[in-house]
């Protein structure tokens, strides 16, 4: 008897099962000590990577997997955060970087949500969250006392490097989406008082991005908004100067210090795709920086004058590399298999022009068509490698990515423009882009698919009920389903975002949750659903989800139902595997696609 060879695996497969390697992340005063996450185990963990010997060694090993990971700027220490199951909720672990066991890092701190780590040679940080408001506890000397508390949501940023002075970003004007910077002295008998404070008033945030890397410069490096986008400011927070930077770029930016203090990094996001430059703040001259066109996920500059940068395209999977030319680190095994490239779209919209990313797959359309509405809502897609799209785009289907009202990318008034209304704002942009998808012959107006994760899951459930007519199928995965149930279970910055973007809580403004929430719309969806839910998510947590199902089984609407052991997500990738063969057999069941191979 002839023994059956085992099927080949699919392209959508391997490419979620590719190994990947995150940029690494440098000791700041032994630049030779990494530290990066990668998938090799089948689990995304922490590893450590002397590069003067080239020795990798695996940091933690989870069930659940690990990726929130910081080194001591001697390289001696590996920190990293300990939640259960992916809740997000825990405390700070540390290891040597050569290997040894896990202890407390901040034993006296009690377990909470993050809100940031700043770590320096003899005084660290630790940000903490929980349902009473920030608290920012400082180690040192074998103590630990609390820095700073507030009922706002805040973070801390950055250590100066003479670990005299901490810097903190804060939302005590009450909206936590623009944010404010304080910097407190840790010096003499008077460490936890202000030294600085900067805010640019309502509606305008400010970004910390951390001091001068100079011994004795105080100055903190921010991005501001005063000219409607993301742009640098040097603040000195002791004589309270602050200096605009004009870059004349487009887009918006993102910048970091060079190692040694005389310049900045620049990173410039417009329409979805990313250019690296130097910016020199002697003479203010700014040089590109030859990078493949696509987009760059990290930069990391390093003390010898080279830039290390994650980097992909639609077509290409993730590499890591550096200004030199060479592959700063590869990932074991076989690559991704590459996908098609996108293409700009360009529709006009309610109040602008709406930009899309399109992926259509072999053959004359007009094709089925599943638009992938990305998370946040402050983000936005980019093209860059995406192993769901390239398995839609696998199974015969356009893909088309809408950065709409709400997306980071394009200027602060565009993100800021689903405030008060959310949800519907962002739906009309989405219902824009369907009407020439549709109308330009891309898309069959029969066979359109709505389908995200996270805010893309909560589009994609109130589009359903909102807009009945226009969606054929939808796949929900960890969304937000019924908004006030949500609000009552998340984590505190979350309901912190929400009141600044809904315009305060569920009990000072119901009509606004109400009008924004899917559960309202429940018995208007028509279409079949799928919904994934993780059972310790604590950001769209599952007794919201359940609330939406069962009111969605009374109303007969057609739903399945994929549940999980995880957070907001998987970091394991057998399960997210599953997962999105679950969404793929979904989409090719209900359009009646059969799924190659």
């Amino acid at each position: 008897m002839t023994e059956t060879a085992p099927a080949e695996v699919p392209r959508w497969e391997q490419r979620l099962r590719a190994t990947r390697v995150s940029l690494p992340e440098h000791a700041r005063d032994a630049p030779h000590r990494c530290l990066y996450v990668s998938n090799a185990t089948g689990t995304f963990e922490l590893y450590a990577w002397d590069r003067d010997t080239d020795g990798h060694r695996q940091v933690t090993r989870r069930a659940q997997g690990t990726t929130d990971g910081a080194l001591s700027p001697d390289g001696e220490q590996v920190w990293w955060f300990d939640d259960r199951d992916g809740d997000e909720h825990g405390s700070w672990r540390r290891q040597p970087f050569g290997g040894g066991s896990d202890v407390p890092a901040a034993p006296d701190v009690p377990a909470a949500w993050s809100a940031g780590l700043a770590l320096g040679r003899t005084a660290q940080v630790v940000g903490c969250s929980d349902d009473t408001g920030t608290r920012l506890h400082l180690l040192r000397g074998g103590t630990t006392r609390v820095l700073y508390a507030s009922e706002h949501d805040a973070d801390v940023a950055d250590l100066s490097r003479d670990e005299t002075l901490v810097l903190l970003s804060h939302s005590e004007h009450g909206d936590s989406r623009h944010r404010a910077l304080r910097v407190l002295t840790l010096a003499g008998d008077h460490v936890g008082a202000v030294v600085g404070d900067l805010w640019d008033g309502a509606g305008l945030d400010l970004a910390a991005v951390g001091f001068s890397p100079r011994p004795g410069d105080p100055r903190v490096l921010a991005l501001h908004e005063r000219s409607g986008r993301p742009e640098p400011l040097l603040w000195d927070p002791v004589t309270g100067v602050v200096q605009r930077v004009e870059v004349d770029l487009e887009g918006d930016l993102d910048v970091d210090w060079l190692p040694d203090g005389s310049g900045l990094v620049v990173l410039a996001e417009a329409r979805g795709r990313s250019t690296a430059h130097l910016l020199d703040l002697t003479t203010g001259t700014l040089t590109r920086i030859a990078t493949p066109v696509g987009t760059i996920g990290e930069l990391s500059p390093r003390p010898d004058g080279t830039i290390d940068y994650s980097w992909s395209s639609a077509a290409e999977p993730p590499s890591v590399r550096s200004t030199s030319g060479a592959i700063v680190l590869r990932a074991p095994g076989p690559p991704a298999p590459g996908s098609v490239p996108v293409e700009d779209a360009l529709v006009p919209g309610e109040v602008g022009t709406i930009h899309a990313l399109v992926a259509r797959p072999a053959g004359p359309g007009p094709h089925p068509t599943v638009f992938l509405v990305h998370g946040g809502p402050t983000w936005h897609d980019t093209d860059s490698f995406a192993a769901d799209r390239a398995g839609y785009v696998d199974l015969g289907c356009a893909v088309v990515q809408v950065n709409y009202r709400g997306s980071t990318g394009y200027g602060a008034a565009w993100r800021d423009a689903l405030e008060g209304r959310p949800g519907l704002t962002e739906l009309e942009d989405l219902a824009a882009v369907r009407q020439w998808a549709v109308r330009t012959g891309l898309a069959l107006p029969d066979a359109c698919v709505l389908a995200g994760g996270s805010w893309g899951g909560y589009l994609t459930l109130l589009g359903l009920g909102t807009q009945p007519a226009l969606w054929a199928a939808g796949v929900a995965a960890v969304p937000v389903a019924d908004y006030v149930a949500a609000y009552e279970d998340e984590m505190e910055p979350l309901r912190a975002f929400d009141r600044s973007l809904f315009g305060g809580s569920p009990e000072q403004v119901p009509d606004v949750y109400a009008r924004s929430s899917p559960i309202t719309y429940v018995t208007q969806v028509r279409a079949p659903v799928l919904v994934l839910a993780g059972a310790n998510d604590p950001r769209c947590p599952i007794r919201q989800v359940d609330r939406w199902l069962a009111a969605a089984e009374e109303a007969g609407v057609p739903v399945e139902v994929y549940r999980f052991d995880a957070g907001h997500g998987s970091l394991v990738v057998d399960e997210r595997v599953r997962q999105f063969a679950a969404e793929r057999d979904f989409v090719a069941r209900t359009l009646g696609l059969l799924p190659p191979g």
